[in-house]
């Protein structure tokens, strides 16, 4: 038994198939069966239930899971130690970035870091901010951005930007001319909202009930370029954040809520009692203080 034969085993129980894992892993379906097969021989129980039409764990599989993932994630820090020990000549940063933001200035602070440490690299993942903090929790991700307020008892943080949300709605809506609006003004529309995934979602549910009304949501999506088209085919209207606002290509109209005002804060995040490599912390150091030089100066 190697470390692959855990790496794997550990892959098929996470997407309960042995071609998808397969797939992730960049290798072939029979070589992923022969390395299972291997280890279960070695081990003598059979890790995977294969009479079912799901791959399910047995009882054994279960507790050689728990022991695997321990065994992995001391392999990964015995690896990212010596990475530290190297001087950032070599390092991977894996970041959760929300599909809702503007990434544009993110992205020119990265483009800074990676032309001091040019041997670090990077995967970004786009997502909601409910998967991406699952994902840090899970270990899939190092760090991420998210919504505040998160989970103070996992998470560290650092709050980096705070913005109004706007109502965006088609030019050809009654409400286009006002410049501000009451929330509960919007009870009778209809919404277009990002999908549950995201904690925009939450955020303005919460704010829609607290002024007396449910919002009515004809359509939920994970692209702010696909709801400013639905926008403006007039199949709803939306609240998104002003800097989102402000990306539509579409003729749209913004208009600011009142009573209550409605913002978000977004924060950069990274798993609390857990080891980080020293790219790692230094990229979080590098991106903290870039982004509050950034905020002094506006």
């Amino acid at each position: 038994m190697d470390i692959r034969h855990l790496k794997y085993f550990i892959e098929v129980s996470r997407f309960n198939s042995f071609t998808r894992a397969a797939d992730h892993l960049f290798v072939t379906q029979p070589t992923i069966s022969k390395m299972i097969k291997n280890l279960e021989s070695e081990l003598g129980v059979e890790l995977f239930d294969r009479s079912r039409k799901k791959l399910v764990l047995t009882d054994a599989g279960r507790v050689i899971l728990k022991q695997a993932q321990t065994i992995d994630n001391a392999f990964n820090n015995l690896q990212t130690e010596l990475d530290d020990l190297l001087g950032l000549q070599k390092g991977h940063i894996r970041i959760g970035v929300p599909s809702i933001m503007d990434v544009d200035h993110f992205i020119r602070i990265l483009g800074e870091f990676h032309q001091l440490y040019p041997h670090i690299t990077f995967q970004l993942s786009e997502n909601g901010t409910k998967k991406i903090e699952e994902d840090i929790i899970n270990d899939y991700l190092d760090v991420g951005i998210t919504v505040l307020p998160t989970k103070e008892e996992e998470f560290h943080y650092f709050s980096f930007m705070k913005e109004e949300l706007r109502v965006v709605v088609p030019p050809t809506h009654p409400l286009a001319s006002r410049k501000q609006i009451k929330l509960e003004e919007l009870k009778e529309e209809q919404f277009i909202l990002f999908n549950k995934d995201f904690a925009l979602n939450d955020l303005i549910t919460g704010v829609c009930k607290k002024a007396g009304f449910l919002p009515q949501v004809i359509s939920e999506s994970s692209q702010w370029d696909f709801i400013g088209k639905m926008i403006k085919a007039g199949l709803g209207i939306s609240i998104l954040p002003y800097s989102v606002s402000m990306l539509l290509k579409e003729d749209l109209h913004k208009i600011k809520v009142v009573k209550p005002r409605i913002e978000w804060d977004l924060a950069i995040i990274w798993r609390k009692n857990h080891y980080l490599s020293y790219a790692t912390k230094e990229w979080l150091k590098f991106t903290q203080d870039r982004l509050m030089m950034d905020s002094t100066s506006e």
